[in-house]
């Protein structure tokens, strides 16, 4: 496979990860973090970092949108519910693992 090719099959992953994630507004960040290790918001800290890579002006705002669909505090508004017990213990019991 060139390269080409593994870029844009790759860059079509990421939109359909991006698109799956948007849709599932049911699944908190803390429920991401507690399972995989990363969230939205570490999506968006890539993203500005690869801008930062290739020169281009992206702000961590901006890198949010871009993963959220829309501005984060949009989303935190409509969409983000109190962690529960459960997930903040869970969640500072695997930051202390790692």
């Amino acid at each position: 496979m060139d390269e080409q090719t593994q870029i844009r099959i790759e860059s079509m992953a990421f939109r359909r990860l991006l698109e799956h994630l948007r849709q599932r507004t049911d699944v908190q960040n803390i429920d991401l973090m507690n399972m995989s290790g990363f969230c939205r918001n570490c999506l968006s800290k890539w993203l500005k970092a690869a801008s930062d890579d290739m020169g281009v002006t992206m702000s961590y705002d901006d890198a949010r949108q871009w993963v959220y669909g829309m501005p984060y505090e949009d989303w935190k508004q409509r969409y983000q519910t109190e962690a529960t017990s459960n997930q903040l213990t869970t969640f500072a019991a695997k930051k202390t693992t790692d």
